[in-house]
């Protein structure tokens, strides 16, 4: 068995290099080796490097060295630049086009670790024929449930192949993250990932969608216009919702399928179609061909490698994880945070979720508006994900191992206080931060206290006239309804 690579960390400051490498352990790498300028010929000798962390190496020019050092003993490793200041000089910028992917310093979490997730799977995608893919990294395929380990070990399986996939599941349970995934860790990752919900786009204009047309063949068309097929080429085309699909257009479809070949509406040219196809439903496609509403011959065509999504009710263990998942994507597009109380975590494992990870998601959404960077408890949630019949949080785990962790954060440390909040990814101006809050909370307070300046001093637990000078601080003026007592 092959001795697992390992991740090297470069840096001249011996207390930035156990920073780092506190860090890394923490996060899940025990596979680290250290080195500096002067020794990482020898370390990359030592055993085999899957990716580097490239800190501070003294001079630019010594790190530029140092850069070019790695890259000749292997020209594809992925080399993450760790920037600790703003890009001035030539050398710099020549290093920033350079490397793989750049992580400012300080380190945030999610930039972090969404740039060593990108180098192991760029490092498993260059590995010879016969290795395999470390699907557990798979962000976006969370969880630990028998029912996503199974769907992960069948794209691993699947993903080198050029097979055709029919993915089942109902609505919202990931249909589309697994044909990417697919695509993504496939020969066909350089190439386009094109997908077209069958369901969406009217049958007469499907067609034109998919082959595409030539001038003047359809209404409208006053030029030639590529299909889905053709945009595809040399990729991935994902049919959403193919149990939505007419009976006349499946006819078609099966042709492409079987001859590899198509034409566009008004065309004489055959077309050949360099594609991987992988399709979707939610549909009981079976049913269907009961029914007489879906082609048998094409079900087959489709079905050659099924993989079927599981409802998240039925992996209830995974919310925790995916809650983390979700908060991390919203923090990472700059949309804000939240987290949850360990009650309120227990109150989402506890429904049944018809509508997957698509309703999860739209939850958190909505209370990353309600309650931005706050802390979302039992009774803060919309009324149907509140425990049965009684509207307070269900009974506390007994031990924390019982407990499931609905953030990051909560491996660090546990909560102190009944109030924490989460740290965006490109960090806060905390002073700034503070001073919102603060003034927030001295709003509510006065409102609460009907403009009564004494009344809200109390309620904040100060003294009346350092309320009075947070007021002028704040250019809070005192209103007509406003009084000291």
């Amino acid at each position: 068995m092959a001795e697992p690579t390992a991740l090297l960390v470069v840096e001249s400051d011996n207390i930035q290099t156990q920073r780092l490498t506190a860090i890394l352990e923490f996060i899940g790498y025990d596979k680290l080796l250290t080195a500096n300028s002067e020794n990482v010929k020898e370390r990359l000798s030592e055993q085999s490097v899957g990716a580097v962390l490239l800190g501070q190496c003294g001079e630019p020019q010594r790190l530029l060295d140092t850069f070019d050092l790695i890259k000749q003993h292997d020209p594809d490793i992925p080399i993450i630049l760790l920037l600790t200041k703003e890009v001035g000089q030539q050398s710099d910028r020549e290093l920033v086009k350079r490397a793989f992917a750049v992580v400012n310093v300080p380190l945030t979490y999610v930039e972090l670790t969404d740039a060593l997730h990108r180098a192991q799977i760029f490092h498993a995608g260059n590995k010879k024929k016969g290795g395999s893919f470390n699907l557990d990294l798979f962000r976006s395929l969370v969880g630990n449930s028998r029912g996503i380990r199974h769907v992960r070990q069948l794209i691993e399986q699947v993903a080198s192949s050029d097979a055709t996939v029919l993915i089942l599941g109902e609505s919202g349970t990931g249909k589309e993250v697994v044909a990417r995934n697919l695509h993504y860790h496939s020969s066909r990752r350089v190439k386009p990932f094109v997908p077209i919900n069958c369901g969406a786009i009217p049958g007469d204009l499907l067609e034109s969608e998919l082959f595409g047309h030539e001038k003047g063949a359809v209404t409208g068309a006053i030029s030639a216009r590529q299909g889905r097929f053709e945009m595809a080429e040399g990729g991935t085309l994902f049919l959403d919702e193919i149990g939505d699909m007419p009976m006349t257009m499946q006819v078609k479809l099966l042709r492409v399928l079987q001859e590899r070949t198509f034409e566009r509406i008004g065309g004489t040219k055959v077309l050949t179609a360099d594609v991987r196809v992988v399709a979707a439903t939610h549909r009981n496609l079976e049913e269907m061909i009961r029914d007489g509403k879906f082609r048998e011959d094409l079900y087959y065509r489709l079905q050659v490698f099924p993989i079927e999504m599981p409802p998240l009710r039925e992996r209830m263990d995974d919310i925790p994880l995916l809650i983390n998942e979700l908060i991390a994507r919203l923090e990472h597009e700059k949309r804000g945070s939240v987290r949850f109380t360990p009650a309120a975590t227990m109150a989402l494992c506890q429904y049944r979720w018809p509508g997957n990870v698509r309703e999860l998601s739209n939850l958190l959404e909505r209370l990353v508006i309600m309650f931005p960077y706050g802390v979302v408890d039992v009774q803060d949630l919309p009324e149907k994900f509140r425990p049965v019949g009684t509207g307070q949080a269900p009974a506390q785990p007994k031990s924390e191992d019982e407990a499931e962790s609905s953030s990051f954060d909560r491996h660090l440390a546990p909560m102190e206080s009944t109030y924490s909040a989460r740290l965006p990814s490109d960090g806060i101006d905390l002073k700034e931060h503070i001073s919102s809050l603060e003034c927030s909370l001295i709003k509510q307070a006065l409102d609460e206290a009907g403009g009564v300046v004494a009344h809200a001093a109390k309620k904040l637990k100060m003294r009346r006239t350092t309320l009075v000078e947070k007021l002028r601080k704040y250019g809070l003026q005192r209103s007509e309804t406003m009084s000291e007592f």
